[in-house]
């Protein structure tokens, strides 16, 4: 079974090894690594060049954001199954493919998810906020629950028939796939309650009130798209989700 694994890149020289080796240190044999840089000007590009043919296929060019990056790397992509790791973030062994490998080769199942720890951009070794998931239940993504993107493996076939990313969601185009692969879609997932990813403070969605705010408003504009009903009390429930997190770490 191939494993295809896509990072998504534009001018981070800072981390961007350390993404790459968590993928090249794998036990698991049997990975396509792709990267999509967004035609960087640091020494990111040079770093990937680096590694040689250790890099499946690597694509610099430019696009119209981070999550038209990752749909080229999945139409890029020949793997049975599809996981994305962003150029900040890590696993945390060298046995994570395998146990994700092993996952879908003993379930009958379409997905799967684990748990993530919230890092500092400058010290790798402090937790900021933990990330502990649960199995899914029906319409547990109402009540504020969704999983770590970063951790969402799914099989090639599942994007082929529900698509994409949805390129109308400038911010949280992956709570929207999520929601309607899981939620709309029904596909079947299971939850592995491990911490498999590290994933380093800064995302797009989170970098600024202005941003959580925007994130908010796309995350109830995929339920309405996807014609799910949605509690009124949904945001203030995600945020409450959010701040114990924080105080369990």
């Amino acid at each position: 079974m191939k494993i295809s694994i896509i990072t998504v890149v534009w001018n981070n020289e800072k981390t961007i090894k350390n993404c790459i080796e968590s993928i090249l240190s794998q036990t698991y044999k049997n990975i396509e690594y792709i990267i999509v840089d967004g035609q960087s000007t640091d020494k990111t590009i040079e770093i990937i060049k680096s590694y040689g043919n250790k890099i499946s296929k690597f694509i610099s060019e430019k696009d119209n954001g981070i999550y038209d990056a990752m749909n080229k790397g999945i139409s890029m992509a020949s793997g049975d199954i599809v996981g994305i790791l962003n150029s900040d973030d890590f696993y945390t062994n060298e046995k994570v493919i395998e146990t994700i490998a092993n996952e879908f080769l003993t379930k009958d199942i379409d997905a799967t998810f684990s748990d993530l720890d919230y890092i500092s951009f400058e010290d790798e070794s402090k937790i900021t906020r933990k990330w502990r998931s649960t199995p899914y239940s029906i319409g547990a993504f109402i009540k504020g629950w969704h999983p770590a993107h970063p951790t969402f493996f799914v099989k090639k076939e599942i994007y082929e028939k529900y698509g994409n990313f949805d390129l109308d969601f400038a911010i949280s185009a992956d709570f929207e796939i999520m929601l309607r692969f899981i939620e709309k879609h029904k596909i079947k997932t299971t939850h592995i309650p491990q911490v498999l990813v590290k994933m380093r403070e800064g995302g797009e969605s989170n970098q600024s009130i202005k941003n959580i705010l925007k994130g908010n408003a796309n995350v109830r504009k995929a339920f309405i798209k996807n014609g799910i009903k949605l509690d009124k009390l949904y945001t203030p429930k995600r945020l409450i989700k959010k701040v114990i997190q924080k105080i369990k770490k």
